[in-house]
């Protein structure tokens, strides 16, 4: 019979306490105040013991339990959902399952799913990372566990991904704009430091810089987890001040959906007053009236080559390769601009 192996045995084995295992192994190394040589010790001893916490035992015999975790975001909206059903189709196929899970942006959140998803033994793990998973992924590498990025990623980390070109979707946007005669053009997105977000402001800038016209005064970033009552008047606020904006480019569906509840309190029609342009669609779009102007994700391709790399990874081993992809948005034009 195939020993369980305990952070009892980790600790023996390393010569250090049950408790910096514990924290090591929960990211809480470093908050703790224990040094980066221990850390590097515990990871690479319980990688030498094959060591995921509280293994099942039907997995410990057959070493597969056909199942994938996927973290996202926030599986409510369209986008992630839309998403997770192409993931689950193709996983269906290739007789495996989808375990869903939300981050809602919460680091401590996404290190929780991390762990109970390995406690249950998944084969492979698919995440829209947070701003702060760095490092969780670094261990879930370090473990030599199959996983795979998706719609962000970190600079410099050695892991596949599957993304949308941000940077030339938020220039396709911008020139649409300019295209149309709009020239006051603003873009609503959040505060944080995520990659794909970042890249989409950077490509709005861009197209804007080009011919003259940027001013970032124009440029409105909101915290990610304030409510949708906050978003509404924040929103409001910022084109009360700024009244001659003509256009406004949204880095996200869930900005735009309190950016039309900001438009409709304030007595702004659409196109007339302002035109509006959001990254990724909404069923609402299309039923809106008017019909909103959508910079649209391939879904259906990121949701399958994502899958088809996890199963590379879980197939080749060690010996996978790393592969990092930027799929084209396309413009939806609808009535809004």
């Amino acid at each position: 019979m195939i020993k369980k192996i305990t952070i009892k045995d980790i600790a023996k084995a390393a010569n250090v306490s049950i408790t910096t295992v514990s924290f090591v192994l929960n990211d809480k190394g470093k908050e703790k105040g224990i040094s980066k040589e221990v850390i590097k010790k515990v990871f690479k001893v319980s990688e030498e013991m094959k060591f995921k916490p509280n293994m099942m035992a039907s997995s410990l015999r057959t070493g597969k339990t056909r199942s994938i975790g996927l973290i996202v975001e926030d599986i409510s909206n369209q986008f992630f959902s839309d998403l997770a059903k192409v993931i689950e189709r193709e996983a269906i196929d290739l007789n495996y399952r989808v375990f869903y899970c939300s981050t809602g942006g919460n680091n401590e959140r996404a290190i929780e799913l991390v762990n109970s998803l390995l406690q249950a033994n998944v084969d492979g793990f698919i995440i829209t990372p947070t701003e702060g998973m760095k490092a969780t992924i670094d261990r879930l590498l370090e473990l030599q566990c199959p996983v795979v990025l998706v719609d962000r990623y970190f600079e410099g980390q050695e892991v596949s991904h599957v993304v949308l070109d941000n940077f030339e979707g938020g220039e396709t946007a911008a020139r649409y704009f300019l295209k149309k005669g709009f020239k006051k053009i603003a873009f609503v997105t959040n505060s944080s430091q995520l990659i794909q977000m970042n890249f989409r402001k950077q490509g709005y800038s861009k197209a804007l810089k080009d011919v003259g016209l940027y001013d970032d005064s124009r440029i409105l970033e909101l915290e990610y987890d304030i409510t949708e009552e906050e978003r509404i008047e924040k929103i409001s606020d910022f084109l009360i001040l700024n009244p001659k904006i003509d256009a406004i480019l949204f880095g996200a569906n869930y900005l735009l959906l309190a950016g039309l509840q900001s438009l409709r309190r304030l007595g702004h029609s659409i196109p007339a007053d302002k035109a509006v342009i959001s990254f990724d669609d909404h069923d609402s779009f299309r039923l809106h009236s008017p019909s909103i102007t959508v910079l649209s994700q391939p879904i259906e391709l990121i949701g399958k080559k994502t899958v088809r790399l996890l199963m590379k990874q879980m197939t080749d081993g060690s010996n996978y390769e790393i592969i990092k992809e930027k799929k084209k948005g396309s413009l939806t034009i609808r009535e809004s601009v």
